[in-house]
């Protein structure tokens, strides 16, 4: 069924075509049992009256101005020729319902016009002399309503047309806003990044340097303080380049601003004051780590860090009242992993995406951003029975 549905809407004047030549045969009939009854036959206008008035049918969808236009003329031609009214004129109701429908401003208002005169005119010409004036009055009254009904039927499907492509348009329209707003949001949280790794690079740097001139000072009188010192450099060098490599994949869009003083971006070793400041503002997280702590790179150490701050920070926004959040943080012999979940049931899931119901801050878009940096993975969504989690993990080398 579907596909014949399908194939009809695709074929319009054919449909149209089909139920002209039934309105044809009808017509036909009809004309020939009116002939029998009355004794006489018909006239020769009659033939291209019923033909004309199929045309319409047929054409109706493709041309519909002219057919509104032939309607016209046909109904003029029948007044002038004594053709009374047969079924062929059925087609009058479907071409004002068309032009209602379908057609332009000025085919509509002619189409009801027209409909509203024609039964009157009708009636004019053939009166029915058995019933009296106020039967023909009536009758004219009756017959007005179908020409009546079929423009107002045409009429409102217009209007719902108009509406649901107006609905359309505006979903689009929403739909292309909101994918605009994702990319400002991930260019934005992109230049953020790179701004910090920027801060991060620039801070390494400044350590070879000082460690740089320590060696260079001590070189005669401590060989063993200069050696710490090379090492020191040959190792932050290396972070160093890592972490280029990761800002030059961030970066899109020309430099950083500078920002005069490059200081160090926070490290794990701050997830302590940054929960204590998160328990201070009322929520209770229980927090703790697992595995044995060592120095990480940089860019992992600064990632891990703004995920736990960004999870904290909606669920003391949007957890609802007597929210709570755990925070793992498990050091892998490969990697470091993150684990944070509340039980919060005072906001959908949803805001986490989009960074809150304010608008403040990107939400998972930064937090995808800062693990795909860093080579990682990250998993978050609602929890069964309430609250939601984020799950992370950061290898110490990025994925290549």
């Amino acid at each position: 069924m579907q596909r014949l549905y399908d194939f009809l809407r695709r074929h319009p004047t054919g449909v149209d075509a089909f139920w002209a030549f039934v309105l044809l045969g009808l017509s036909g009939l009809s004309v020939v049992a009116v002939a029998d009854s009355e004794g006489h036959d018909p006239t020769l206008l009659v033939l291209p009256v019923v033909i004309g008035l199929c045309l319409v049918v047929a054409l109706r969808r493709r041309f519909t101005e002219h057919m509104l236009v032939l309607a016209a003329v046909i109904g003029a031609a029948q007044m002038a020729g004594d053709v009374r009214p047969n079924t062929a004129n059925f087609a009058m109701l479907v071409i004002i319902y068309t032009a209602a429908a379908d057609g332009p401003k000025w085919a509509s208002r002619f189409a009801l016009t027209g409909g509203l005169a024609a039964a009157p005119l009708s009636q004019l010409r053939w009166p029915e002399l058995s019933t009296g004036t106020w039967g023909n009055v009536l009758y004219t009254v009756f017959m007005v309503v179908p020409f009546a009904l079929a423009w107002v039927l045409g009429d409102s499907i217009r209007t719902r047309r108009a509406y649901f492509a107006q609905l359309e348009e505006r979903a689009a329209r929403l739909e292309r806003e909101r994918e605009a707003q994702a990319k400002v949001a991930v260019a934005a949280e992109r230049a953020r990044i790179a701004r910090e790794l920027h801060d991060v690079v620039a801070h390494n740097v400044s350590v070879m340097v000082v460690q740089a001139d320590g060696a260079a000072y001590v070189l005669d009188a401590a060989p063993d303080q200069a050696k710490q010192a090379l090492a020191t450099i040959s190792g932050t060098g290396r972070q160093a380049l890592a972490e280029m490599r990761r800002l030059l994949g961030v970066l899109r869009t020309g430099e950083p601003e500078e920002s005069g003083e490059y200081v160090p971006q926070p490290d794990v070793e701050q997830l302590d004051e940054l929960i204590e400041q998160v328990r201070g503002a009322g929520l209770p997280v229980d927090f703790k780590v697992e595995g044995t702590p060592r120095p990480l790179p940089s860019g992992v150490e600064l990632t891990a860090y703004r995920i736990v701050q960004e999870a904290l920070t909606n669920t003391r926004k949007h957890g609802g009242e007597n929210a709570g959040a755990s925070v793992r943080l498990v050091y892998f012999d490969d990697g470091l992993g993150l684990l944070v979940e509340d039980d919060g049931k005072g906001a959908p899931h949803e805001l986490y995406e989009d960074g809150g119901a304010d608008g403040s801050g990107h939400g998972l878009i930064g937090m995808r951003e800062r693990v795909g940096m860093v080579g990682g993975t990250l998993d978050a969504g609602p929890r069964p029975g309430g609250g939601f989690r984020i799950s992370a993990l950061l290898p110490l080398k990025p994925a290549h």
